[in-house]
């Protein structure tokens, strides 16, 4: 006869064991986040991964280009936009942009939780673990224990299955909000080729999106069409705005980074050659195996197994091709920012000399629209080479609802009793547009540095403990 305290601890040893199989289920049924456990299986994939780490110059956009702090005033981009590197530092570059301030714990700072979307794949994880409401709920510092693994395998891949494709798993969306946005276009990933696939793992982070509802939870505005005037509409028709600029006080929208769109519109798009055949060619090494290289770069820095696929011209020729419109759409894009400069200084002017409400509205309108159409045309990476007819149109328009916008407020602000020039304040520098705004970088500065020295090494420690039990 086995008496009671025996009995106890045979269930409490059953409820252990219990406990050891259902962790061993959870597993083997998470989506694994870090990049390094595919080495051993994927080597090529891996390596060619991190080597995205050689990526590793930042180069300052604001400083080359200080009209931007004006075009951004009020919101986190004038404080700093750096160019996009490599993958490998996507968290690194997060935590570090003054866009994220400064956090005092999870519940501080000025960023939403939908601001890691795009950065990891532990945000696949977490959707998969607990749902979109609760990503999405809460501010940018509560993931930061959560999200620490840089853009990667389990991202783009459906890390769990068993189907391969030339040796690498199948493609999968893993955020269920690119999912609703393909059907909304009506293409369902699980209904399209191979090719659009592809294309459309990129399209999870490289797309226009805004954040919306009481969890402000991630959204692509392609209800009505992914073209300029489609999104514009979607967004009048909604009323939203992304800030209320500190100048014009227009209600404003800035646009992420529609590279889907309009590589969409464009003629390697329409012949659907992808983002892969361009930056993620089939490759061969030493030993004759063929892989899919993962240093997603430079198409010109493996010519023979991108643009020569196609291409019967020189890579020589080609550069000439690729720079000379990257010229063309520069040019055309500081053309816009001049005329948007001048309208938000001018219509802050006519503020000032005691216009209404009802005086400015049409106004603010072309504002908004000439800086949207040109913020869809200049953050689109790699534009001039991906769809640079559509960055010269576009821009063209932008210039057009400037010079609709200024040519309003000359007759408005001469009904003020002003009819000289607007002066325009030094705005020759990234420090001096910043200051003209009355940005105190030197704090926002010293902020940051005690949030990267106190609260990141505390969140790196909270997840090294946690993907120990993996």
């Amino acid at each position: 006869m086995v008496n009671k305290p025996v009995t106890a601890l045979v269930l409490l040893l059953a409820a252990s064991l219990s406990g050891n199989l259902s962790a061993a289920e959870n597993k083997k049924d998470r989506i694994e986040p870090r990049n390094e456990t595919f080495e051993q299986a994927h080597p090529e994939q891996y390596k060619t991964w991190k080597e995205t780490s050689e990526s590793e110059q930042l180069t300052d956009a604001l400083a080359e280009d200080p009209l931007m702090v004006i075009m951004w005033a009020g919101y986190g981009f004038s404080k700093d936009y750096n160019k996009a590197r490599g993958h490998f530092y996507a968290i690194d570059d997060l935590r570090n942009t003054l866009r994220t301030g400064a956090p005092k714990d999870g519940k501080t700072g000025p960023m939403v939780m939908s601001c890691w979307s795009c950065k990891s794949p532990d945000v696949a994880r977490f959707l998969d673990e607990n749902g979109e409401d609760a990503y999405f709920t809460g501010k940018w510092a509560k993931g930061g224990p959560e999200i620490v693994n840089a853009i990667g395998c389990s991202d783009c891949h459906d890390t769990r299955s068993k189907e391969f494709k030339n040796g690498e798993p199948a493609l999968k969306l893993t955020r269920p909000h690119v999912l609703r946005a393909m059907e909304a276009i009506g293409k369902p990933f699980e209904k399209q080729p191979r090719l659009d696939q592809q294309a459309q793992v990129c399209a999870q982070c490289h797309v226009e999106y805004y954040f919306t509802g009481p969890t402000k939870a991630v959204k692509f505005p392609w209800d009505k069409g992914m073209k300029v005037s489609d999104m514009e509409a979607y967004y009048d028709a909604l009323g939203f705005k992304d800030w209320t600029h500190k100048v014009s006080k227009a209600p404003m929208l800035k646009a992420q980074h529609p590279g889907y769109e309009t590589w969409a519109q464009g003629i390697h798009g329409k012949n659907n050659v992808t983002c892969i055949d361009c930056h993620m060619p089939k490759v061969e090494n030493e030993d004759g195996t063929v892989f899919t290289d993962h240093k997603v770069g430079n198409p010109f820095d493996r010519f023979e197994n991108t643009c020569a696929n196609c291409h019967t011209q020189s890579k020589n020729m080609l550069q000439e091709i690729v720079a000379t419109r990257k010229a063309q759409v520069l040019e055309m894009k500081l053309i816009a920012e001049k005329q948007i400069v001048a309208a938000h200084f001018e219509a802050g002017a006519a503020w000032k000399a005691g216009a209404t409400e009802a005086e400015m509205k049409d106004i603010l309108q072309d504002i908004r629209h000439a800086q949207w159409r040109w913020d869809y045309a200049i953050a689109s990476h790699g534009v001039h080479m991906h769809a640079p007819e559509v960055a010269l149109s576009v821009l063209g328009t932008a210039v057009d609802r400037a010079s609709d916008a200024r040519t309003k407020l000359v007759r408005l602000l001469a009904k003020k009793g002003i009819t000289d020039a607007v002066e325009i304040p030094d705005i020759s520098t990234k420090e001096a547009a910043q200051k003209a705004l009355g940005m105190d970088m030197e704090k926002m500065n010293k902020e940051k540095q005690e949030f990267l020295k106190t609260l990141v090494p505390e969140w790196e420690a909270e997840a090294e403990k946690r993907e120990a039990a993996y």
